[in-house]
């Protein structure tokens, strides 16, 4: 799948969120203003939220007002519920293996 280098950005940062923090995935959104928030799973005893909810959660709470993109990497999200809360529908989030090939686009 050829990206946009925007899209491209995305899936790199998710990626490497995902390698420095030793998380089973990885998420990168992209705001209206092109603005990126990158997060990793989080897996507490009180507390597990996934990748793309922290990723979105993140952009949420920097004011953002809407998003453009999205990316996962390390494994398909449960939902992409929260995506489609903040930015509406129709807004992509591609799906990215461990070496950062897109293997899906899911769409809000």
């Amino acid at each position: 799948m050829d990206l946009t280098p925007e899209d491209a950005k995305i899936v790199t940062l998710a990626r490497a969120t995902r390698a420095r923090t030793g998380s089973s995935s990885g998420a990168a959104v992209r705001d209206l203003d092109g603005r990126t928030y990158a997060a990793a799973s989080v897996a507490l005893p009180s507390l597990t939220i996934s990748a793309l909810d922290l990723a979105v959660a993140m952009a949420v709470s920097s004011g953002a007002k809407g998003l453009e993109a999205g990316a996962v990497v390390g494994g398909v999200p449960a939902s992409v519920d929260a995506v489609r809360d903040l930015a509406g529908a129709g807004v992509p989030v591609l799906v990215a293996d461990d070496a950062g090939t897109v293997t899906e686009a899911l769409t809000t």
